[in-house]
């Protein structure tokens, strides 16, 4: 195996040579997915003793770019000089290319690949040529027109033709659809999650802290009044089908959709109003006003040296946040949504990549498929109770890079709604910590925290210290309020002490290590 493997990039490999080169794995966000199936292509070859035909499937243009770049470094590295690999060795499909497709290696986008590969796939089958198919987010692959990609299998068995597949995705999918992928590209032969990548240090070290925040009193009167509304209408639906407790988030929309569809009219009245309030109310859980004050002050007391994203839900929300933000940081801040544009959304990529903005504010849509930059801070300014959305968005932060010590994510919850108060309480060895925004106060309260920074006040008052004193203390411990460095190892920050520059940096660190003692005892 390569050097440059992490173990249980080695132990997968094995795995999926010993399953005759095919089966999807299942593993976090920034762990290494890449390289892994790069490495595939080559622990293949080597067996085989021949090339093969790589053909790569991607959702989206910006992952196309990604993989080629990644194919290109490894290439060169392969041949140990530096030098421009010839297009004519990597095809790319997608995006306004359209490379001829006998390239040896060939990277698609999935809405490109639908109605061709799976032929061209084929033919080179029937030529006698090996054919590896590394699907890169497969989880998108398993339905609708996107399984088109996997035709070819009705025409030649898997284990009669020098047919090899890997399937990648953070979060594999159960039931029908993995059925479909088990079929197409072999069955799950690896799992690396949250906890044994955190194990086995082959992601940085996080913070995770639970921000609750609450309604606005208008907000909270009508929170209350579509909930009642929701129970009266759920009420009526099970009398008419009281299955529909049994059913799960996913299987009760379903159903729902399908009843509103139907003939009963009293049935798709109640279908349908039943849909509407819980989006009304998800919205107004979503869009609730302190998230974005929370937020502000939030990004206020981080260090001026963290990179940081902002997860938004809706575009609304990313640019009344945006807007807010660019005001205290004019030029150091940038966003990417649907609305604004691939250009545009490139652009503001690589402009937070280089250092230019140190705060992307991105949407949903940005969650998958697009080759964010590192950063070591995460706000989840509202939340998602969808785990691939969980674990993609942790993902972003928690990759390893040099000088990279710890991430942080701040999720943000609503404590009187029915939102989830916890964000990935199985995340592996990662240290967790609450906190409370006070809107009317502009300021935050950690339980863990404050009796510790306290008592720091109280024995400076006892040793007579002075009032500059006593408000460089406070603000330094406002700070230290809402980051992790007070959870630290001593010896990490007698380190972070030693080479702390200038003075307000210093005062910090002397203020977390004070903080620590007592927290301590």
């Amino acid at each position: 195996m390569e050097n440059s493997l992490y173990r249980w990039q080695e132990e997968c490999l094995e795995r999926w040579l010993e399953n005759g080169g095919r089966g999807t794995v299942q593993a976090v966000t920034g762990s290494g997915k890449t390289r892994l199936a790069l490495n595939a292509v080559d622990a293949l070859e080597r067996k085989l003793g021949r090339k093969a035909a790589v053909k790569i499937v991607v959702p989206t243009q910006a992952l196309m770019r990604q993989w080629a770049k990644a194919l290109r470094e490894h290439l060169a590295a392969k041949e140990e000089r530096k030098f421009q690999v010839s297009e004519e060795r990597i095809g790319l499909r997608g995006g306004g290319r359209r490379d001829a497709s006998d390239c040896r290696y060939m990277i698609y986008v999935i809405h490109s690949a639908r109605y061709e590969l799976a032929r061209q796939i084929l033919t080179q089958l029937e030529d006698g040529q090996a054919v590896f198919l590394i699907a890169d987010e497969c989880h998108h692959y398993a339905s609708g027109e996107n399984r088109l990609i996997f035709e070819f299998l009705t025409r030649v068995h898997p284990e009669e033709v020098p047919y090899y597949s890997l399937g990648l995705s953070a979060t594999l999918p159960s039931g029908e659809a993995g059925r479909i992928l088990t079929d197409a590209l072999g069955p799950r032969i690896y799992s690396y999650g949250m906890a044994k990548a955190s194990a086995m240090e082959t992601v940085c070290p996080f913070d995770i802290f639970h921000v609750a925040l609450s309604f606005q009193e208008k907000e909270r009167e009508e929170y209350q009044e579509l909930s009642e509304e929701i129970r009266y209408c759920y009420t009526r639906l099970k009398k008419a089908v009281p299955h529909l407790d049994r059913l799960d988030q996913r299987e009760l929309f379903e159903r729902l959709t399908r009843l509103a569809a139907g003939n009963e009219p009293e049935t798709i009245r109640l279908a349908k109003s039943y849909m509407n309030l819980t989006y009304r109310r998800k919205s107004l859980v979503c869009l609730a006003g302190d998230r974005l004050s929370c937020g502000e002050d939030l990004i206020r007391r981080l260090d001026r040296k963290d990179k940081i994203l902002v997860f938004g839900e809706r575009i609304a929300q990313a640019e009344e946040l945006y807007r807010a933000l660019y005001r205290r940081y004019p030029g150091r801040v940038g966003r990417c949504h649907s609305r604004m544009g691939e250009q545009a959304n490139q652009n503001n990529l690589e402009r937070f990549r280089t250092g230019e903005f140190r705060i992307l504010i991105t949407c949903r849509a940005m969650d998958e498929g697009v080759d964010i930059p590192d950063a070591s801070v995460g706000i989840i300014l509202s939340g998602t109770s969808a785990q691939r959305q969980r674990t993609q968005r942790l993902g972003r932060i928690i990759r390893k890079k040099e000088g990279k010590e710890r991430a942080a994510l701040y999720y943000l919850h609503i404590e009187e709604s029915a939102e989830d108060a916890c964000y990935l309480p199985a995340a592996g060895e990662s240290r967790m910590a609450e906190l409370a925004y006070r809107p009317k106060l502009r300021s935050f309260m950690n339980p863990g925290y404050d009796p510790a920074a306290r008592q720091v006040l109280k024995d400076m008052r006892k040793a007579c210290a002075g009032r500059r004193e006593l408000r460089e203390a406070y603000r330094c411990l406002d700070l230290g309020r809402v980051r992790g460095d007070w959870m630290r190892e001593p010896e990490e920050i007698e380190k972070r002490l030693s080479v702390a520059s200038p003075v307000e940096e210093r005062n910090y660190w002397i203020c977390m290590k004070k903080v620590a003692e007592n927290s301590a005892l």
